[in-house]
C-alpha cells in the first residue's frame, strides 16, 4: 500500500536551506529576520516529517548529513523557481502594466468609437496584449474569463465594480432634405404626421418618450415604413430621409457634425437612466493592466467626449 506523504511547510523548507547554506542557526536567523530558536524548530519539523536527520548539530557547527546534501541538492532549485515565479507574477499588479488584457465591448459604439484609442493604448503600454469580443449581449466576466467591459444601459445589480465613463442622451433627427419635405416637428404631438424609423430593439419600439418643458412625461405613439434591430442601419436610413430616428447621441454624432443630420425637438429632453460604464471583477488584487486600461479610459473619455469632438470640430 502506497503510504500518504505530507508536505512540509514552506517555511520549514526556507529555513532548512538557510541554515544549510549560512553554516549555523544564528546565521541562519539573521538572514531570514528570525531568532534562531524559530530556525531550529522549524528544521526539526522538517525532519519529523521526513522522518531522517538532515544537520548534525554540535556547539561549534552545524553540517550536512548525507541525507542532507541529497534533499539540498532537490529542493534548492524548487525554492529558486519559486522565489522568481513570486516576483514575476507581482509585476501583474506592481509596476509596469503587462500580459494579455480580455476586453468584451458594445459592438456599434465599440467600432465607432473604441477601436482608435484601442490603438492608442496599445501604444501606450506595448507590453500588454489585447484579446478583444465585441458583442451586444453583458457578457459574464468572470464566467467567460473577461478582464473588463464597456457596458452600456442601465447596470443591473451586480459584485462587479463600475466606473461611469459619461452620460448618454436621447435625441430625434432627421435629414435636411426629409425635413425640408415633411416639415420640423415643433411638439412632440407632431411626431404623429411623421414617418418614423422604428428600432425593434427597444423595450417599447412603438412609442417615444419625452420629459414636457413644465415637468412629465408624454409617450407618443409612432409609425413608419422602416422598421430594424439594427441601430445602425436606421441611421443610413435617415440619412437617406426615410424619417425621423429615435437615436443616441453617441450613434449619431458623425452625422450630426457633418451635417447629414439635425436634430428636432431638443426643447423636449428624452429621459434615459442609462449611461456608459467601464466595468471589471473585485478591486482586491485587481491586475495592474486592468487597472492601467480603467484609468486610461476613464481619461480619454474626460469631456468633451469623442462624438461632441466630431460635432465641435
Amino acid at each position: 500500500m502506497q503510504q500518504s506523504f505530507h508536505l512540509p511547510d514552506i517555511e520549514c523548507l526556507t529555513a532548512f536551506v538557510a541554515v544549510a547554506e549560512a553554516g549555523s542557526f544564528n546565521a541562519a536567523g539573521q538572514r531570514l529576520h528570525r531568532d534562531a530558536t524559530v530556525v531550529s524548530r522549524r528544521v526539526n519539523s522538517l525532519e519529523e516529517i521526513l522522518g531522517v536527520r538532515l544537520l548534525e548539530r554540535s556547539t561549534r557547527r552545524t553540517a550536512l548529513t548525507e541525507a542532507g546534501e541529497a534533499y539540498l541538492h532537490r529542493i534548492r532549485p524548487l525554492l529558486q523557481g519559486l522565489v522568481a515565479a513570486g516576483q514575476e507574477t507581482e509585476r501583474f499588479s506592481d509596476g509596469e502594466p503587462r500580459g494579455r488584457l480580455r476586453l468584451a465591448l458594445p459592438g456599434s459604439f465599440g467600432r465607432m468609437w473604441l477601436m482608435s484609442l484601442l490603438v492608442e493604448f496599445r501604444e501606450t503600454f506595448a507590453t500588454v496584449s489585447l484579446d478583444v469580443s465585441f458583442s451586444n449581449r453583458f457578457v459574464d466576466l468572470i464566467g467567460e474569463n473577461f478582464d473588463l467591459a464597456i457596458r452600456l444601459g442601465v447596470l443591473p445589480d451586480s459584485r462587479l465594480v463600475s466606473r461611469k465613463l459619461a452620460d448618454r442622451k436621447r435625441v430625434i433627427v432627421a435629414s435636411p432634405d426629409y425635413l425640408s419635405k415633411r416639415g420640423t416637428p415643433a411638439t412632440p404631438q407632431d411626431i404623429l404626421a411623421h414617418d418614423c424609423l422604428i428600432f425593434t430593439g427597444k423595450a417599447n419600439p412603438s412609442a417615444w418618450e419625452f420629459t414636457a418643458p413644465r415637468g412629465g412625461q408624454l409617450s407618443i405613439p409612432i409609425t413608419g415604413h422602416f422598421a430594424s434591430d439594427d441601430a445602425e442601419a436606421l441611421v443610413h436610413a435617415a440619412v437617406a430621409g426615410h424619417g425621423l430616428l429615435y437615436a443616441t447621441d453617441w450613434l449619431v454624432g458623425r452625422e450630426l457634425a457633418d451635417g447629414r443630420l439635425v436634430s428636432v425637438l431638443d426643447r423636449f429632453p428624452i429621459p434615459d437612466e442609462g449611461a456608459i460604464y467601464v466595468v471589471h471583477p473585485s478591486t482586491q488584487h485587481i491586475p495592474n493592466k486592468t487597472r492601467a486600461f480603467a484609468d486610461w479610459i476613464t481619461q480619454r473619455f474626460s469631456q468633451p467626449l469623442p462624438w461632441q469632438l466630431r460635432q465641435t470640430s
